[in-house]
């Protein structure tokens, strides 16, 4: 018993040393040297798991911070680690988890290590502009500040003097913010870049700050058409559900729409709040075409709607589909018995064909399968299930749906 006392209380020691790696990271987008000691301005990560391992947990040390503060607009960098305490190999027996090359291994080398080099640069970010071509401004009501503040587009590519290291170091928010984020190979030259930027004042001139980005790749499509595909979209935490990223993708897709050699734009992979976000862009940039005017609608998904949409918008056929869908329940009387019976058998109709593929391939197994064998792979498609399931993703996609519409209506 003696030692297991022991143990546990070794235990206990050890257990105090571990932290948790997602709050011991801060983060900060720097414009004024007052804001490093403003606790205001400090975000966390999301995730650090990539970064860290699963648990997402540093070992050896009490009161870990890993300072990660960055310049607004060309994001030099400042990295620092602080903690109360740390274990130590000659009396403690173990070894403190190696943090600092973790972070090394996703920042770019030439960061400050102590904040006077910071502040020091801080001072020349005056002369930081953005990089590329602007392709659109506008402006949002900000209520904390009482005024408007302008923000700008730049579509940007390698050779631009400068965006290779600025590149490096924007690209380590992913890490922290997007759960399977990975970095892209930059000497790939079908890689475009989309970034927003905030204008702000400081003692008299106007200066930047870096808002999000979204990198987009295109692909080649035989014989003489691309087909570019959304790959990373990050918009920085202290300037989310502020409209940016719907400003970033219709300012993407009309730069796209104006190009006769893209046949239409695709996304790689994309999250519940991508497509959210695209449903919301999309269907304002298609609510005005005739093909979706309400008549139409109600007659049904149509190769009109497909054909006009890719050729003017840029949009492919699985998502005309979904546009046509959210724009039709805004045509249904939902209270409507007959508009409305109509409106859930349009769309249970394609939910149903992954189901309908499934059975098919039932029925090939049946044809070369022993009836023992078969059982088992029938009891997995109970139709009354299927029918739950059906009526499940029907509700859960109205209410998206919804949404939408909603935003629609305010914008």
């Amino acid at each position: 018993t003696f030692f297991f006392s022991g143990l546990t209380a070794m235990e206990k020691k050890l257990a105090e040393y571990k932290c948790n790696t997602n709050e011991a990271i801060q983060l900060k987008l720097v414009r004024f040297p007052e804001d490093l000691e403003d606790d205001n301005t400090t975000f966390n990560p999301e995730y650090s798991h990539q970064v860290f391992g699963d648990d997402e947990v540093a070992f050896g040390y009490k009161g870990l911070k890993i300072l990660l503060y960055y310049i607004a607009g060309n994001l030099s960098t400042l990295f620092r680690i602080e903690y109360t305490s740390k274990v130590n190999e000659k009396f403690d027996c173990v070894e403190a988890d190696d943090v600092e090359s973790k972070i090394r291994e996703i920042i770019p080398p030439g960061f400050c290590t102590n904040t006077d080099d910071f502040v020091s640069l801080l001072e020349k970010e005056v002369n930081f502009k953005p990089f590329g071509m602007l392709l659109h401004t506008y402006s949002i009501h900000n209520e904390e500040a009482g005024e408007d503040i302008t923000y700008q587009i730049y579509k940007a590519d390698m050779t631009c003097p400068g965006f290779r290291e600025y590149h490096e170091r924007l690209q380590t928010f992913l890490m922290w913010f997007i759960e399977t984020a990975s970095f892209i190979d930059v000497d790939d030259e079908r890689w475009n870049y989309f970034l927003v930027f905030e204008k702000y004042n400081k003692d008299g001139a106007t200066l930047f700050a870096t808002v999000g980005y979204m990198t987009v790749y295109n692909y080649y499509v035989y014989p003489d058409k691309t087909r570019p595909r959304v790959s990373q979209m990050l918009i920085l935490p202290p300037f989310q559900g502020e409209g940016h990223g719907a400003q970033l993708l219709e300012t993407v897709h009309r730069y796209y729409m104006s190009s006769p050699t893209v046949l239409d734009i695709t996304a790689e992979d994309p999250s519940e709040n991508y497509v959210k976000l695209r449903d919301f862009v999309l269907v304002k940039l298609c609510q005005d075409l005739l093909c979706f005017s309400p008549v139409k609608l109600m007659q049904g998904f149509s190769q009109e709607m497909v054909t006009e949409a890719q050729q003017k918008l840029k949009i492919n056929k699985q998502h005309t589909r979904r546009v046509y869908e959210i724009l039709r329940l805004r045509a249904t009387n939902m209270g409507d018995a007959e508009q409305s019976r109509s409106y859930r058998l349009d769309v249970k109709r394609r939910l149903i064909g992954p189901y309908k593929k499934k059975q098919r391939e039932l029925a090939k197994m049946r044809r070369c399968l022993r009836p023992e064998e078969m059982t088992n792979q029938l009891n997995q498609i109970d139709l009354n299930l299927q029918r739950e399931q059906l009526e499940e993703s029907f509700q859960q996609l109205v209410s998206d749906y919804r949404r939408v519409l909603e935003r629609l209506a305010q914008a």
